[in-house]
Formats: structure tokens, C-alpha cells, sequence
């Protein structure tokens, strides 16, 4: 196959591209940086221009795209308004440019963040569960814009078969995103009454279950996580770490006050966050899908630890 992917020099876009590779694939790397990875033909290409995406796509007329591009981690100073314009115009064009050029199947990497951070949310959030992402933060807003923008596509275009992956928090041996460095200080934070569990997925299950969403002959949307959870006791327990209690409006106001000084990245929204994060159920990943991740999210949490040994206790470490 003809596979193209967008934000392809990403980390994920790499590993994704280098397991296409090795599996007999064409893999064309389509990102503002030049692709790396053996084997992949590397061309550029900005997401929020349209008329560069539609032609890039009617030029090499890929079977299948895989849809990366996106701001995770919005860097210092980034603006609101930028990232929109990657996340949520980006994917519209990406669509546009699939539905003229005639690509057979898109896939679109989502997160459970889409679901947005609500104190109604269940125990175990299933894909049926309304996505209504959360306006404070930025990226789970516009997963969900995005998540509503391909639902009318499916409608609209039935031929674009699309695959779309809601994953939950990526651990790896060289992954360091916002969750970890909460794992990397001297206590970890909890609200006081709330459970506040992590679903884990392993990067290598990420990148094994985005290359069979090219390749497979199943579509649909799916959560993306290891089996099981971790609540916040467990996880300072295998750091070696106390856990923090506070109550939520006490956290709110001292995030409010910090925000506003310039002493905490995080603002009072953060509290939501803690106490209401999606927990993913992977049982449509495993059964229909047909995907079991190699590490459940413990063994993803544990796998973690073992290559950032900085972030155990003083006492863990020493003992």
C-alpha cells in the first residue's frame, strides 16, 4: 500500500512509519520536519493550508492516510488560536484533501481527552459515551471539535472509511509528556475523595494498533488503553512518594493565585482534570478490533519506571 502520514516525523509518526516500512509498505512522511526513518520519502507539508493539502494528496493519491498532526504539548507562549488551526482546520483539510484524491481510509489519531473532563462521566467511559470535550483545555476542545467534524464526514462521505483511535495517556521508554512530569515531583497531588485513576497504553501497542488500523479490514472508533487502572495511591506507592491531599476548592484557589503570579503552569481548571479524567474501557479494542495490549496499564506504568529511575522516592531509591 500507498500510506501517508501526516505529522510523520513525530514520535509516533516515526515509529508508525518505520513499522510500515518493515512490513512491505510505501510510506510517505508528510510534516513541517524532514522524515528520518530508512525508507520513508519525506515531503512537507503545513496542515492548515487546504490548497497544499489537497494537492499533496491528489499528487501522490495515497490508499490510506494516517491523520498525526496535532499540537499535544502547546510550547511557551503558544496561543489558543494557532493550535485550532493545526488541530481542528488541519484535520478538516486533511478530510477534503482525502475525499478529492479518492483515499480509501483515513485514519485519525483522537484521545480520550475528547470526552472531556465531567463529574458525570462514568466509571468506565465506553466509545458510545458522548464526546463533549472540556472548553478550559485547549486540546481536549478541539479533540472533540475534531471528533464531531468526522462524524458528519462519515456521513457526508461513507466511502472514506475511517478508523478513529481515542488514546489514552502513551507511556514509553522515551516518553516524557505532561502526566509524566507529575509522576517527577517530590509528592503527588490528590483531591481529597477522588479516586483520580490513570489508564496507561505502551508505545509500541500505540504504534502496532495504528499500523493494523491501516492495514486491517476492521473500521470504527475505538478507546485506546492497557487493561485496567492505577489510582493515584497505587502509583505513589510504587514511587515511593506520599500523596498530597487537598480538598478541591483549597486546590482551585492556590492554582488560581499560583496561575495568575506565574509560579504554576497549571490553572484552577487543573482540579477538573484530577478528579474526573476518562477512564478508557479497551473491551471494543480487544474484541472487535482484535487488539490486546502487550502491557496492561500497570505493566505500562512499571515499564516506565524502570527506564526513569529519577522519578522513585529519595527512600525507594536508596533502599
Amino acid at each position: 500500500m500507498k500510506i501517508l502520514i501526516t505529522g510523520g516525523s513525530g514520535f509516533l509518526g516515526t515509529s508508525v512509519g518505520a513499522g510500515l516500512v518493515s512490513a512491505g509498505h510505501s510510506v510517505i512522511s508528510a510534516d513541517l520536519r524532514p522524515a528520518v526513518t530508512p525508507g520513508v520519502t519525506s515531503t512537507p507539508l503545513d496542515v492548515t493550508d487546504a490548497v497544499g493539502v489537497r494537492s499533496l494528496l491528489l499528487e501522490h493519491r495515497p490508499e490510506a492516510v494516517v491523520h498525526l498532526a496535532a499540537i499535544v504539548t502547546p510550547g511557551k507562549g503558544s496561543q489558543r488560536e494557532v493550535e485550532r488551526r493545526v488541530d481542528v482546520d488541519g484535520t478538516r483539510n486533511v478530510v477534503a484533501g482525502c475525499v478529492a484524491a479518492g483515499v480509501r481510509r483515513l485514519v485519525v489519531s483522537s484521545s480520550g481527552a475528547a470526552y472531556g473532563y465531567h463529574p458525570d462521566n462514568p466509571d468506565w467511559i465506553t466509545e458510545d459515551h458522548p464526546v463533549r470535550g472540556s472548553v478550559e483545555f485547549a486540546y481536549s476542545d478541539h479533540k472533540a471539535q475534531v471528533e464531531h467534524l468526522l462524524a458528519a464526514a462519515r456521513r457526508e462521505h461513507p466511502q472514506l472509511e475511517q478508523v478513529v483511535l481515542r488514546i489514552g495517556t502513551i507511556l514509553g521508554e522515551r516518553v516524557d509528556n505532561q502526566i509524566t512530569a507529575l509522576f517527577l515531583r517530590k509528592r503527588l497531588l490528590g483531591i481529597r475523595g477522588a479516586r483520580s485513576p490513570f489508564v496507561f497504553i505502551w508505545d509500541a501497542d500505540v504504534a502496532a494498533i495504528v499500523q493494523r488500523a491501516v492495514v486491517g479490514d476492521v473500521i470504527g472508533t475505538f478507546n485506546v488503553a492497557g487493561d485496567g487502572a492505577l489510582p493515584i495511591t497505587q502509583i505513589a506507592e510504587r514511587l515511593g512518594k506520599q500523596v498530597l491531599w487537598l480538598p478541591g476548592g483549597v486546590l482551585r484557589a492556590a492554582l488560581a493565585v499560583g496561575s495568575t503570579v506565574g509560579v504554576s503552569r497549571y490553572g484552577p481548571e487543573q482540579t477538573r482534570f484530577l478528579k474526573y479524567r476518562p477512564v478508557l474501557d479497551n473491551t471494543r479494542l480487544r474484541e472487535v478490533f482484535g487488539y490486546t495490549p502487550t502491557h496492561t496499564s500497570a505493566e505500562a506504568f512499571e515499564a516506565w519506571l524502570a527506564s526513569h529511575p529519577e522519578a522513585l522516592g529519595r527512600r525507594t531509591r536508596e533502599g
